[in-house]
């Protein structure tokens, strides 16, 4: 008897003390508030009178999105239904917007609320107030997953650098290729596909960044299909719908050719995101016009595009490298034809102001391809390649990189690193500064360029 009475003492004591651990949880749970976010908030890309802005609910449903432009007396609202055949993700452009102006905004939905700030582009007519443009680069997203077999979690790290990104207060920033990393499980499988992006789009130490700053995206292999992954690729279908509902760009592809190529604008500096991936030939094909890492059709809107562009800086985005001669991983140097016909374009059609950018190294590096030799004064050709955000870093490259003759020295540095582009000056002389950071936002390198010096000559008028 005792024995029972202690029993019913200690099984009545512990119902307490399970009720009061669920009602603390429930209590901090609810001042903690972003525990129990269920809205997942990014700022797309923003124009000079308008702005995308993403959003992903955790139900479908209706999410509310009102905004107040700066200086505007009423508030606008659009409604849009989040559903789960297009990821429970909403895209809400945001209009009525002045140049250079906030709009603060309010998203309602699923339960939950979010509440930000986002800020359109500038416009100028004087060059003297031409204003600094800061671009953050970054590639190489690893998120471990919690089954050793689909992924090891120790190959990503240093997460805190999403923070240090946001602390440099970029304006836009363009992220490189390998935006998150497809395990065995999801090559084949689209579903498993979808709950990668929401994985890595859901995890914390990114979300400040979001909404910290504008955001456009191309991919590479990684956040395509699986390694060095090609057109022969047979879920490239399914990862090209996932990648436009995770990425607010401004334009994906032509009616008639599919691909997540597409073109920016920031300021006086154009944009121009290439697909190396949907139309790639495999690496061992023989050599020949065919065998392409950009596809015939692409080629010529590339083509077309830089022969339209004004701007005093062009970036020309590519997920892979574009001119590294030592390289024997992936890029455009295995496609020695297309990179031949690129190369003698610009050459020919003069094209003024061009800057590379790449990612998928593992490294942080500036290559510079001297033209001098091939005569008409033509400026040399710059790479910077930022890689990796999270990914293991390639700390100690070979030695055939290291002794790269193309490598500016001092630039090639295997860590987890970002990478920044600042434009100032006035409009007519605009200086460009490229800065690689670490996790923590320290320094690693700085180089300096002149617009005006990354120009064929003007030739003489009649």
């Amino acid at each position: 008897m005792r024995f029972t009475k202690e029993m019913t003492n200690i099984v009545a004591s512990t119902r307490v003390s399970l009720a009061l651990r669920a009602f603390c949880v429930l209590a901090c749970a609810l001042v903690a508030g972003p525990a129990l976010a269920r809205l997942v908030v990014m700022h797309g890309y923003a124009d000079v009178t308008s702005a995308l802005v993403w959003v992903q609910a955790d139900a479908p449903g209706p999410v509310r999105i009102s905004w107040l432009p700066e200086g505007a007396q009423h508030e606008r609202v659009l409604s849009l239904d989040a559903r789960p055949s297009e990821e429970l993700a909403v895209v809400a452009r945001l209009t009525g917007l002045a140049p250079g102006s906030t709009a603060r905004y309010r998203i309602e939905g699923d339960g939950d609320v979010r509440e930000g700030i986002l800020r359109t582009q500038p416009v100028w007519r004087d060059a003297k107030a031409a204003p600094e443009i800061t671009i953050a680069l970054g590639s190489c997203y690893f998120l471990g997953d919690a089954n050793p077999l689909l992924g090891n979690a120790a190959y990503g790290g240093g997460y805190e650098i999403f923070d240090a990104i946001a602390a440099k207060k970029p304006d836009v920033m363009v992220w490189l290729g390998d935006n998150l990393y497809f395990q065995r499980a999801d090559f084949l499988d689209p579903e498993s596909m979808g709950h990668r992006h929401r994985l890595h789009r859901r995890h914390e130490p990114l979300s400040r960044l979001l909404t910290a700053t504008s955001h456009i995206a191309t991919w590479d292999d990684h956040d395509y299909g699986w390694n060095n992954a090609d057109a022969s690729y047979p879920m490239k279908g399914d990862a090209l719908r996932l990648f436009k509902l995770y990425w607010a760009n401004p334009s994906y592809g032509l009616p008639d050719v599919p691909g997540v190529f597409g073109f920016a604008q920031y300021g006086d500096v154009d944009i121009l995101l290439t697909d190396g991936r949907y139309y790639r030939s495999h690496e061992r094909m023989s050599d020949s016009p065919a065998k392409t890492m950009y596809g015939a059709a692409q080629g010529e809107w590339i083509r077309n595009l830089l022969l339209n562009l004004r701007n005093p800086v062009k970036l020309f985005v590519s997920g892979s490298q574009v001119w590294n001669a030592a390289s024997r991983f992936d890029g455009l140097h295995q496609f020695p034809s297309e990179q031949s016909a690129l190369a003698s374009f610009l050459l020919s059609q003069r094209i003024d102001g061009l800057l590379f950018v790449s990612g998928d190294r593992h490294f942080t590096e500036l290559l510079r391809v001297d033209r001098s030799a091939l005569g008409s004064g033509a400026y040399p050709l710059y790479e910077f390649t930022s890689s990796p955000l999270t990914s293991r870093p390639w700390e100690n490259p070979e030695a055939s990189e290291r002794n790269n003759p193309q490598l500016v020295p001092g630039t090639l540095v295997g860590k987890r690193q970002f990478g920044i582009i600042r434009i100032s000056g006035p409009g007519n002389d605009r200086t460009i500064a490229l800065e690689s950071y670490d996790q923590t936002g320290t320094l690693l390198w700085r180089e300096q360029l002149r617009a005006n010096d990354l120009r064929f000559p003007r030739k003489p008028s009649k």
